[in-house]
């Protein structure tokens, strides 16, 4: 069922599976359009959602990025900071290489999205900015080192925008706990599985659903944090 948010636009970075892809089909379904960012290409019969191939690493792609999406849609009210890797190697052992190339994509493709989105958000007065953390954020543990502060980086960074785009820009961080989707698979070092963890997990439209309803709040009000874990998850 829509609600009466009608023709909003959004701009989702990773959302060519799991969670990004959940959040992209609820937003169509309430009627909003929406450009997907992933280095992955993915099909879709939504009308309302389109694909544009980029790297949020690379400076290259986020202007041509910009570029498609302002001509597509034109400038996104809602901009959803999802795209990321994980990694699981010990301090003492793991490959620095690896560890700058999540840095690029957990943080600096954040800042690289902010630095050119947010800029017609603070224009216009208003605008959505929600970030996709983790409860790894502030929560070190052993292999986790490098995943943990890319998310605890992330989470600084979403209150420092919060703080400096006052009052205009609802900033909100989604912090989930297990999820059903190809994160671990596709991390880039780590053995880690949903089905190992032995927690139980929550879906990606579980989140989708917390994303919209963060956005969705009037009456002068923000969400700033949502947590949502799998009720037997201890961490």
């Amino acid at each position: 069922m829509r609600t009466g948010i009608l023709s909003r636009k959004a701009l989702i970075t990773g959302g060519s599976n799991g969670i990004g892809c959940a959040i992209a089909k609820k937003f169509s379904s309430e009627n909003f359009r929406t450009v997907i960012a992933d280095i992955k290409n993915t099909e879709t019969d939504e009308e309302n959602i389109f694909f544009c191939r980029a790297d949020v690493s690379r400076s290259s792609d986020i202007d041509h990025l910009f570029k498609y999406t302002t001509e597509t849609i034109g400038d996104p009210d809602v901009l959803v900071i999802n795209a990321g890797r994980g990694i699981q190697e010990l301090l003492t052992e793991g490959d620095p290489e690896k560890w700058q190339e999540v840095i690029n994509i957990n943080v600096m493709g954040a800042l690289r999205i902010i630095r050119a989105f947010v800029p017609a958000m603070l224009e216009k007065k208003q605008g959505n900015v929600v970030f996709i953390s983790s409860v790894s954020a502030n929560q070190p543990h052993p292999s986790g080192g490098i995943y943990s502060a890319s998310k605890t980086a992330l989470e600084v960074i979403a209150e420092t925008l919060r703080l400096e785009t006052l009052p205009h820009i609802n900033v909100t961080v989604i912090s989930p706990g297990i999820t059903n989707t190809k994160f671990f698979e596709n991390q880039i070092s780590g053995h880690t599985s949903v089905e190992g963890l032995d927690m139980g997990f929550i879906s990606p439209e579980d989140l989708a659903e917390d994303v919209f309803y963060a956005i969705s709040r009037k009456n002068n009000r923000s969400i700033n944090k949502i947590i949502t874990r799998p009720l037997k998850q201890i961490f």
